[in-house]
């Protein structure tokens, strides 16, 4: 979690709204998960930019991934040559700038660690749709189902179709 750190301190002093998602954010939130990387999500374009990450030179060389429009990303940007690699996902607005918006701070070793709020990354999780993402989702159901449920229901509007798809085919499988 060393690597991540650096990078959130480096975008909060950039005044980058972010938030821990993917495995770390599942742990935050009751969910048990081993994972390999720690993943960020931001919607703001400039750390798509080579120079933005000229004075973070102790994780390495930032490899910068960019989307096309079709990419349910903007962009991606990847620190791998740490012993704990960190995605940077630049999520597109204003669906982005909403869960960011909704972020909260876990303490975690003294420290106040930027997290995305439970729907929201059930909604992540629906977003990306893979097998593991909808595993995922279902152990996320399986701590509070009727408010979760509740609130993605609420929230469907604001989100890409594909969320609410996908939430219809899980909700499916649950009844």
């Amino acid at each position: 979690m060393q690597s991540a750190t650096k990078v959130l301190d480096y975008l909060q002093g950039r005044d980058v709204a972010c938030a821990l998602i993917g495995g770390v954010a599942l742990g935050a939130h009751g969910v048990a998960r081993g994972t390999l990387d720690t993943d960020i999500l931001v919607s703001d374009r400039r750390v798509l930019e080579v120079d933005f990450w000229n004075d973070l030179r102790d994780l390495g060389s930032a490899e910068i991934r960019r989307g096309d429009d079709e990419d349910p990303l903007v962009g991606l940007v990847r620190f791998s040559q740490t012993a704990e690699p960190v995605d940077v996902l630049v999520g597109r607005s204003p669906w982005t700038d909403r869960i960011l918006d909704r972020r909260q701070h876990v303490s975690v070793r003294s420290r106040s660690l930027p997290i995305v709020e439970r729907t929201d990354l059930v909604m992540l999780k629906l977003y990306a749709g893979g097998p593991q993402d909808l595993l995922d989702v279902s152990l996320l159901l399986a701590i509070d189902e009727e408010t979760i449920a509740s609130e993605v229901e609420a929230r469907l509007a604001e989100c890409p179709a594909v969320v609410g798809k996908a939430w219809r085919q899980v909700r499916g499988r649950r009844r």
